[in-house]
């Protein structure tokens, strides 16, 4: 399966992306779900039921979460999460609810993941594939994954515009219809990323 597991709508400032918008393209594009990762927050479940659409389209709910040591894409119960957490205080707290994080767009010369949360241990997923990142941005990502072992990668969009949606993406070699399911699965190594540019790629499914 095919998900864009980084995207945000208008609940993120930041974004002019609807989740209408969302809901009625993500097919087009070749998707079979997205995850709604919108900063700091996760409203998005007072405005949509979580989990498989009358069109068949998955949704699933996330958020991003900024710490001054990174920013990650978090699954799980986090729906209360205080303000302000480092991404040690972060990752325990994941780690406690059995939820899953994501480092989000690790090498993007804005935003980087200070690379000191790795060599004390934590080992989130990485996103080695970040549609508003560069080439160079997310091949740094990949080396960053390497050198530190971490195997586990996934790509999301991060779009904020329709034009962005799809951009990039994760391929599951498990079904996910919830959002249990997909912790599985990150959890379990069943994704990789892919460029969903490549029409073979967004179709061979």
């Amino acid at each position: 399966m095919l998900f864009d597991i980084h995207v945000h709508t208008t609940l993120s400032a930041c974004s002019c992306l609807t989740l209408n918008e969302i809901l009625e393209n993500a097919g087009r594009l070749g998707l079979q779900g997205v995850c709604i990762t919108d900063h700091q927050t996760m409203a998005v479940r007072r405005r949509l039921r979580e989990g498989v659409q009358p069109n068949g389209l998955c949704v699933l709910f996330g958020m991003e979460y900024s710490t001054p040591q990174g920013d990650f894409l978090l699954f799980g119960p986090h729906d209360n999460l205080p303000a302000g957490l480092s991404a040690g205080e972060l990752m325990r707290l994941v780690r406690q609810s059995a939820g899953v994080a994501v480092a989000a767009h690790p090498c993007r010369l804005s935003r980087p993941l200070d690379e000191r949360l790795l060599r004390s241990g934590y080992r989130p997923i990485i996103e080695t594939l970040n549609g508003r990142s560069t080439a160079a941005e997310n091949a740094a990502a990949a080396d960053l994954a390497a050198r530190h072992g971490l195997t586990t990668t996934c790509g999301g969009s991060d779009a904020h515009a329709l034009q962005e949606l799809g951009r990039f993406a994760t391929r599951f070699s498990a079904p996910i219809r919830s959002r249990s399911d997909l912790i599985q699965a990150l959890q379990g190594g069943k994704g990789r990323p892919v460029a969903m540019s490549d029409t073979s790629l967004a179709l061979a499914v």
